[in-house]
């Protein structure tokens, strides 16, 4: 009799737990946010009509290795979408790229490329990164309008975050698109919202936010789209995935 009820217990178990990772919030992982990649201005709304990369600018994931946008993956084909008018960030011949890390993984390698050419290879020997992490990549004489794509290899896994990000390199700046007015696949994020009046506070690292929350960072107001504990570096302006501006 033991035998006949223990099985079905540890099924039950397994499949509860099962519901409750499914049920978690997409809270992870990492992505460039300046100069904006792709999904940063997707997420911004610089670049409109983007699918669900607009919630999850952090989730990039697939096997390491791939030279493409999205990693190659079936998810976030947007990203590869080169007739898009993604905007490009004027830039000289260094450039700094600034990560933001929801989810600290230990890290083997950061690299850098243009085309097929490796332009820096960061190793960072299974060290956790912080909540930010940056790089400054020299262009190697490259110059005009170039896509620089930027893997984050993690050390205990087979995969990777993948970033792509759009620059003018030595140039003028490239103005981006005008966002077009459509219905946002988030109610609060449309343009016509207008700031709350009442029961917003001011942003601070160190506080636990709740979906729902509003704050104000200088001098604008957000909302919070996931929960989370705000950390230095994860200021409303930097992070999209965890705030939506009103």
């Amino acid at each position: 009799m033991r035998r006949r009820f223990s099985l079905p217990a540890l099924t039950v178990a397994a499949v509860l737990g099962s519901l409750f990772v499914a049920a978690s919030p997409a809270f992870a992982h990492g992505y460039i946010s300046s100069p904006p990649s792709r999904q940063a201005n997707c997420a911004s709304g610089a670049v409109a009509n983007c699918g669900d990369i607009v919630y999850e600018p952090q989730s990039v994931e697939a096997p390491k290795g791939s030279t493409q946008c999205n990693g190659g993956g079936s998810r976030f084909t947007v990203l590869t979408d080169n007739s898009r008018n993604w905007p490009a960030a004027s830039v000289g011949q260094t450039v700094t790229f600034n990560w933001v890390l929801t989810a600290r993984h230990s890290t083997a390698t950061w690299e850098y490329f243009i085309g097929n050419t490796l332009l820096a290879s960061f190793n960072d020997g299974g060290a956790q990164p912080g909540a930010t992490k940056s790089h400054t990549v020299s262009m190697r004489g490259f110059s005009g309008r170039q896509t620089v794509l930027a893997r984050w290899n993690i050390a205990d896994t087979v995969n990777a975050f993948y970033s792509c990000v759009d620059l003018n390199i030595g140039g003028g700046s490239t103005p981006a698109p005008t966002p077009t007015v459509t219905a946002s696949p988030t109610p609060t994020a449309t343009p016509t919202t207008p700031p709350p009046t009442s029961g917003s506070t001011t942003w601070a690292a160190g506080t636990t936010y709740q979906p729902g929350d509003v704050v104000t960072y200088a001098g604008r107001s957000y909302r919070c789209r996931q929960t989370h504990t705000a950390l230095n570096g994860w200021e409303p302006p930097n992070v999209p995935a965890l705030w939506t501006a009103l």
